[in-house]
């Protein structure tokens, strides 16, 4: 791979509203038809900068590294918004990139993951969604494979609800840090949400090293919401960056 020095530029940006026209991942909801559901949504297929990406060919690069400060174990509220399973916090800490902190806000997980890593799928992919003080997102997406038990995951599934209609979510106490893989060499670009209505506001930041949970806990949430990811986007003039440490 071809060495740059390139740091990152963050996009100005704010959170997305809450959409009321509902949508889904296959038939006449799914993404190939999000365009045609609101006239919101066109960036859906007019976008430049839409996520996920596949994550290949990229330029090794000296950024600073995304320095996550997440709190060891913190409340959560596990909620089902029909769409993946989601687990709203805070006081939770967050992250600090480029000199920006961003507070992290919630994590939900998608199977199979969204974003493909030399044209491969992970069983499963967490993105944690942070905020900073000017409305600008961060998220980082950490892969998951099959393997040993993933801690973490047996409190929210514990706390998942019934169905998408239970409401206002249920407690639990989540170890937010045994989700991170002792090396956090990472992936880096500038994308969108990878859900309706797609707005290109995110700076994405993609752990290289998965880590994993038992095909068991994987299943738990497959069951619930299969097939739960977008299909990679074009990379068009972007750059992928990966961090060497």
């Amino acid at each position: 791979m071809n060495r740059i020095w390139l740091p990152l530029a963050l996009a100005a940006c704010a959170a997305a509203p809450a959409q009321a026209q509902h949508w889904g991942y296959d038939g006449h909801e799914g993404p190939e038809n999000w365009r045609e559901m609101s006239e919101d949504w066109a960036v859906c297929a007019t976008g430049q900068q839409q996520s996920p990406v596949n994550l290949t060919d990229a330029l090794e690069a000296d950024f600073a590294a995304a320095a996550i400060d997440w709190a060891d174990e913190t409340a959560g509220v596990v909620v089902d918004n029909g769409h993946t399973v989601q687990v709203n916090v805070e006081n939770a800490g967050g992250v600090t990139i480029g000199g920006t902190f961003y507070r992290l806000l919630q994590f939900h997980f998608h199977a199979a993951s969204e974003h493909t890593i030399n044209g491969r799928h992970a069983p499963m992919e967490v993105h944690f969604v942070h905020q900073s003080e000017a409305g600008d997102l961060a998220v980082i997406g950490v892969m998951v494979e099959r393997g040993d038990s993933l801690a973490a995951l047996d409190s929210v599934w514990a706390a998942m609800p019934a169905d998408s209609d239970a409401s206002p979510g249920i407690a639990a106490r989540v170890h937010l840090n045994d989700f991170l893989p002792t090396d956090q060499a990472a992936f880096r670009y500038q994308g969108s949400l990878t859900t309706p209505p797609c707005s290109e506001i995110v700076s994405w930041t993609v752990l290289t090293h998965p880590v994993t949970a038992t095909p068991e806990q994987i299943d738990s949430f497959e069951m619930r919401h299969p097939d739960s990811f977008r299909p990679v986007q074009p990379l068009n003039r972007r750059y992928v960056l990966v961090s060497d440490e």
